[in-house]
């Protein structure tokens, strides 16, 4: 293993171990950004240019800061917010964290080797997909853009009347 390999492994971890621990939502999704940047990291680093690229641009660009402005928005200041941790869901929760683990480790370990699948994979650079995006499939693709633009808008306007009903 690489020192690098290493240093993004470490911020991988600790972005999102952080983001399961702190308590301020805020805080929590910016952690969550920074594990997700560090998973991009490691997917450019492993040669997967169009994952990792669009990891960043989908999940950091996209999904993290509109959870920070989802929770900016709708988040109420008046209101203490009450905590839901006791022992039992942190129980639930490890023993389901702890049983999802040991079925992940007994599907890698006894599953089927990358070389007995055998044949060549089809392998299609950023250019191919980005001008396939841009020709073949530009109908759908900005059909999801205009309905992503109009979901934000309608959390917007949702967030605007429940402050003013509030009031």
């Amino acid at each position: 293993m690489t020192i690098s390999f290493l240093l993004l492994a470490a911020i991988t971890i600790i972005g999102t171990a952080a983001a399961m621990s702190l308590k301020n939502a805020v805080h929590c999704v910016l952690a969550l950004t920074l594990g997700l940047v560090g998973l991009a990291a490691l997917y450019l680093q492993l040669g997967a240019q169009f994952i990792g690229l669009t990891q960043i641009l989908v999940y950091v660009g996209a999904v993290a800061i509109l959870a920070v402005f989802a929770i900016m928005m709708t988040r109420n200041r008046n209101q203490e917010t009450a905590s839901t941790e006791s022992g039992s869901f942190r129980l639930s929760g490890t023993l389901t964290a702890l049983l999802l683990f040991a079925v992940l480790a007994w599907a890698i370990f006894t599953g089927i080797s990358p070389q007995a699948l055998g044949g060549a994979q089809p392998e299609a650079s950023v250019h191919e997909v980005g001008v396939a995006l841009m020709q073949r499939f530009v109908l759908p693709l900005e059909i999801i853009g205009v309905l992503l633009t109009a979901a934000l808008i309608g959390a917007g306007v949702l967030a605007i009347e429940e402050k003013e009903g509030n009031q």
